[in-house]
């Protein structure tokens, strides 16, 4: 999957070009309209947590920090004798599935306050009144989509694919 962003001028034009990316089989689930917090967005498919904040990233990272500080205690714990009463392998393995929960939540609760990165080039334009729409659509239709709303609509800005989209978009 890519993540097509583009900038579009109002609400109406919004409007439009979201029906005609239904009509083209985009699932409404991969669109996603940021606006101005006034902007009434009406029927318009506003983007969640997940697009938004840096939840999904932060969520990634405290997987790994947290599976690796747990792989660390259990490696600490069988190396003190008479510590470890289970199997050595079976208390690293749960402490590397422990400190991964618990990473995963600790940092979700951190991302879901902090502004997504990715979109910190586009705040002074929504600031303005415009429009960010996002748009996850496969590898092979990226041109096609990029050509429907620019060719209909010229007055939406393409303002760049994004590549490494989160798993959980």
């Amino acid at each position: 999957m890519r993540r097509l962003y583009f900038l579009i001028p109002d609400v109406p034009t919004a409007k439009k070009i979201v029906d005609e990316l239904l009509l083209a089989r985009v699932l409404e689930r991969h669109i996603h309209v940021i606006a101005r917090e006034d902007t009434p967005l009406g029927e318009l498919p506003e983007a969640g947590l997940a697009q938004r904040t840096d939840l999904i990233p932060a969520i990634e990272r405290g997987l790994g920090y947290g599976g690796a500080t747990g792989i660390l205690a259990g490696l600490l714990v069988i190396a003190i004798p008479g510590a470890a009463v289970v199997s050595a392998g079976a208390l690293v393995v749960a402490l590397a599935f422990a400190g991964s929960a618990m990473g995963a939540w600790i940092s979700s609760m951190v991302g879901m306050s902090i502004d997504s990165p990715r979109l910190k080039p586009f705040e002074q334009a929504i600031q303005a009144g415009q429009l960010l729409m996002m748009v996850d659509v496969d590898a092979e239709r990226v041109d096609e989509t990029v050509a429907l709303i620019h060719g209909h609509h010229p007055e939406a800005k393409p303002e760049g694919v994004e590549t490494d989209i989160p798993a959980f978009p």
